[in-house]
């Protein structure tokens, strides 16, 4: 476990803060925070800010991710209660909420993911600022970060070197920490009454559509459909299937629960190698490697590159990006007047859910088409996606408006030539656009 403050008091009282990885399994923190403690107090804090207006004019978090992280965290309250413990959440940022409660519990110690991106790093600094020992563990990663054939600050830009240089080196994904055998027991703490659910939504024609007990949000169905998924022979199809634009199948949906860690990167890792075990690797599986490997890249960007990412120019020279709000605003409702376009945006504000390939596609019109900032086109996505992740968002948007550390200086898609290519028949648009 990673700190920069004294070991894991033995049977001492420890907090387990939890934020982007909600889940029991292969939770090496919460593992060992199980194992040397003698109480133990799970909480998630619901941070104001993510519910507030952004500088562009609507909320940081929409209703689709609001209702996914409800369901995801009632799964995991579910398995605390089975275990004989329970889940606290807080109202309020950790800064403000676990300074206080900790004093009041007579805490030892606070156990937290690490999180390689600003907002994540300053609530830390802020906890130990406030005087608590923070122990936090670098987790939701492929790798383990010693384990990297160079120093995780000075990662690869391009990501092609990056993935030679683990293939190369034959890096391996550690094992799976296992579920605790143990829930060390709760210390005394006052009732909080439960967040009010947030309202359901959703839509039938949705690729992901979350409504269903089977896409829901918690560690339970994730880890469900990760065994469905490699059960049968979609892996083998992935790459064939990978860029179409509607459906359930086309595309793993894995990234729902990767972003609020229902599940981890190792479990998919683990579940596709025990695939390729039984049926023999693929163009398909292999594919999905490599996913996971521009997923592990950007997160390791942040490791090298941290506030420079949030910058107007990004890691470019490039002057400060222009931005019209009119035609914002009417892409953001799907009202550009380029049909693929506007039924990804429709598709995008219904269900919270778009197929990779059209978030190149709508990302690259509003930049490059629409002449707009695209620090507004990733915040409306941060609101929208309910499998937004800081790292890839944020490295996904900087490839496109050529400000990160892609050599070829931006993506433009031309729209006609990619409607031609992947909705030849107009399947797609009728679906979003009547």
């Amino acid at each position: 476990m990673t700190t920069d403050q004294r070991a894991l008091q033995p049977g001492g009282r420890t907090l387990y803060w939890f934020r982007n990885d909600l889940r029991l399994g292969d939770n090496p923190a919460l593992a060992e925070a199980c194992a040397a403690s003698g109480s133990l107090l799970p909480v998630f804090c619901h941070d104001p800010a993510q519910d507030a207006d952004t500088r562009w004019g609507f909320v940081r978090r929409g209703p689709h991710r609001q209702r996914f992280l409800h369901d995801s965290l009632a799964d995991l309250s579910t398995q605390f209660q089975a275990r004989g413990s329970r889940l606290l959440q807080l109202p309020g940022r950790a800064r403000d909420a676990l300074p206080a409660l900790a004093r009041e519990l007579q805490i030892d110690a606070v156990v937290t993911e690490d999180i390689a991106a600003p907002e994540e790093q300053d609530e830390v600094m802020a906890l130990r600022a406030a005087g608590l020992t923070v122990h936090t563990r670098d987790q939701s990663g492929l790798f383990a970060l010693a384990d990297l054939p160079f120093e995780p600050q000075r990662v690869p830009d391009v990501f092609t070197a990056f993935r030679q240089s683990v293939e190369h080196a034959m890096v391996r994904a550690p094992a799976l920490a296992p579920v605790p055998a143990r829930l060390p027991p709760m210390p005394a703490v006052s009732n909080v009454p439960s967040p009010t659910p947030p309202p359901a939504c959703g839509d039938a024609r949705s690729s992901f559509p979350y409504a269903r007990p089977e896409f829901a949000g918690g560690e339970t169905a994730g880890l469900a459909h990760l065994q469905r998924y490699f059960s049968g022979a979609l892996a083998q199809h992935y790459k064939a299937t990978r860029n179409q634009l509607s459906g359930t199948d086309y595309s793993t949906k894995f990234s729902p629960w990767l972003a609020c860690g229902a599940l981890s990167a190792r479990q998919v890792h683990a579940a596709l190698q025990a695939h390729e075990s039984r049926v023999g690797a693929s163009d398909g599986s292999r594919w999905i490697v490599f996913e996971l490997l521009w997923r592990e890249h950007f997160r390791l960007l942040h490791r090298r590159h941290g506030r420079a990412l949030y910058r107007a120019r990004g890691l470019s020279e490039l002057s400060e990006p222009s931005h019209d709000a009119a035609a914002f605003a009417r892409w953001c409702r799907g009202e550009t007047g380029e049909p693929l376009v506007d039924a990804g945006m429709r598709e995008l504000t219904a269900t919270g859910y778009l197929s990779n390939r059209l978030r190149q596609v709508v990302a690259s019109y509003l930049i490059h088409d629409l002449a707009c900032d695209w620090r507004a086109g990733a915040a409306w996505f941060e609101s929208c996606l309910v499998d937004f992740d800081v790292h890839s968002n944020q490295g996904n948007w900087l490839y496109i408006a050529g400000r990160g550390t892609d050599p070829r200086g931006g993506r433009r898609f031309n729209v006609e030539k990619q409607t031609r290519d992947h909705d030849a028949d107009g399947a797609y648009r009728a679906l979003w656009l009547t």
